[in-house]
C-alpha cells in the first residue's frame, strides 16, 4: 500500500477547523499509528487492531476533502474503541461498533465542525451508520460539493437519466439502466456485459457525437 508519513502537526491539513486538538487526542490516549495513505478504489480507511505491546493502526486516504477525512476517521475510530472494549467477540460493523461510531459523530456534530447541510445528512448516519461509505449515498452526495479538486464534466450517476450514455475513467463506455436496489445495473456497449455502479461513481456523460 502506498503511504506516507507526516509530523502530527501537519495532520492539521487534512481536518476541519476546530477539530484537531480533539483527534490528537483520540491518538495519543489509544497509541494510533496514524497514515495518510493515497487514493484507494477499494475502501476511504483502514484500522488494525495492536499486536502484542503494539499500536492500533489507521490510514485514511489523503485524497478526501476535510470533512469526508474527519467522517472516515471516526469511524475506524469507531473500530478501536470497539476492539479496546469487546476485543474480537463482535462483528465488525455491529450493534457495538455502530453505538461507538454514533458517538463519535454525535461529539463532532454538536462541536459545529460541520456545514450545515453535511451535519443534516449525518443525522441517518447516527441513528443507523452504514458499514461502508458507499452506503450512505445521500452523504456521499453532499460531500462530493466540498471536494477541492472537481472532476470537469463528470456527473453522479444518480443525476444520470436511464438509457443515458457515458464513459468511466477506462475509457470504457455504458448505457444506464435500472436501479437494482442500491445500485444501478449498466451494460458495456462494445461486450454487451453488465456491470453494475454505485449512485455516487462519477462518470462523463458522452454527447451524441460521441456515442
Amino acid at each position: 500500500m502506498p503511504v506516507s508519513e507526516h509530523p502530527m502537526h501537519a495532520l492539521s491539513d487534512y481536518l476541519p477547523d476546530g477539530t484537531f486538538e480533539c483527534v490528537v487526542n483520540y491518538i495519543h490516549h489509544y497509541r494510533v499509528h496514524l497514515t495518510i495513505s493515497k487514493h484507494r478504489k477499494s475502501v476511504l480507511g483502514d484500522y488494525r487492531h495492536a499486536g502484542w505491546g503494539g499500536n492500533h493502526r489507521i490510514s485514511v486516504n489523503g485524497n478526501l476533502n476535510k470533512y469526508e477525512f474527519l467522517i472516515t476517521l471516526l469511524h475506524e475510530l469507531a473500530h478501536l474503541l470497539t476492539f479496546e472494549q469487546f476485543k474480537n467477540r463482535v462483528e465488525p460493523h455491529g450493534k457495538e461498533w455502530k453505538k461507538q461510531y454514533s458517538l463519535l459523530l454525535v461529539n463532532f456534530v454538536q462541536q459545529r465542525v460541520f456545514p450545515t447541510e453535511v451535519a443534516g445528512a449525518l443525522q441517518k448516519s447516527i441513528i443507523n451508520p452504514s458499514a461502508t461509505a458507499n452506503g450512505e449515498t445521500e452523504l456521499l452526495l453532499v460531500l462530493r460539493k466540498y471536494d477541492t479538486i472537481k472532476k470537469e464534466g463528470h456527473h453522479p450517476m444518480i443525476e444520470l437519466p436511464e438509457g443515458t450514455m457515458f464513459q468511466t475513467d477506462n475509457g470504457k463506455i455504458f448505457r444506464k439502466g435500472a436501479r437494482r436496489r442500491k445500485r444501478y445495473e449498466c451494460v458495456e456497449i462494445k461486450t454487451g456485459l453488465r456491470y453494475t455502479f454505485s449512485p455516487v461513481t462519477e462518470v462523463r456523460i458522452l454527447p451524441l457525437s460521441e456515442c
